[in-house]
């Protein structure tokens, strides 16, 4: 036998393996509760995104810095309440599908770094609240606007991804395509 019948006759058996695989994950169905959890989730990374998108604006406006701290002390409460989501999220974890746990285990650490420069930026406020505009305060709050900007993306794709899968197979129930 020569090389390209061996390679042909180990690929059904790979395509098949894939297959099984796949008809697998599609056996766990998604969770309708993480998937609400997931979307109040979303609402709650896009706030967080506004809000330190626009408090890193505020570098380049002459804002004082009690308005920093107005607007860091909001984030925080932000940053708080998608912190009870994730917990929730955890807990749910177990009645997720596949795609339901990445996307929970995936928010863990965005949201980990959320915190610590969301805390920094407070941190730096509270030490010098007339010289805060230091370099290392503009990175920190750059790096909170990205992460937020990041976790908000993420999020939000996953539950697009949802939404997309839950279409796809009311429309394959209505075509009458047959399950794999």
């Amino acid at each position: 036998m020569n090389k390209i019948t061996k390679l042909w006759m180990g690929t059904p058996a790979i395509l098949l393996a894939g297959w099984a695989g796949t008809a697998n994950a599609a056996a766990v169905p998604d969770s309708e509760h993480v998937a609400k959890l997931l979307s109040e989730a979303k609402t709650m990374a896009f706030q967080i995104k506004e809000d330190a998108v626009a408090m890193e604006g505020f570098t380049r406006m002459d804002v004082s810095w009690e308005s920093h701290a107005v607007a860091i002390n909001q984030i925080r409460d932000h940053v708080n309440a998608l912190e009870k989501q994730e917990a929730l999220l955890k807990d749910a974890r177990n009645a997720a599908s596949p795609w339901q746990k990445t996307a929970i285990d995936r928010i863990v650490p965005y949201l980990d770094e959320l915190e610590g420069y969301t805390s920094a930026v407070i941190e730096r406020i509270n030490d010098k609240p007339s010289r805060f505009l230091t370099a290392d305060y503009k990175d920190f709050l750059e790096a909170n606007a990205d992460y937020a900007t990041d976790l908000a993306a993420m999020i939000g794709e996953f539950v697009d991804y949802g939404k997309t899968r839950d279409r796809m197979e009311r429309l394959g129930t209505k075509l009458e395509i047959p399950k794999r």
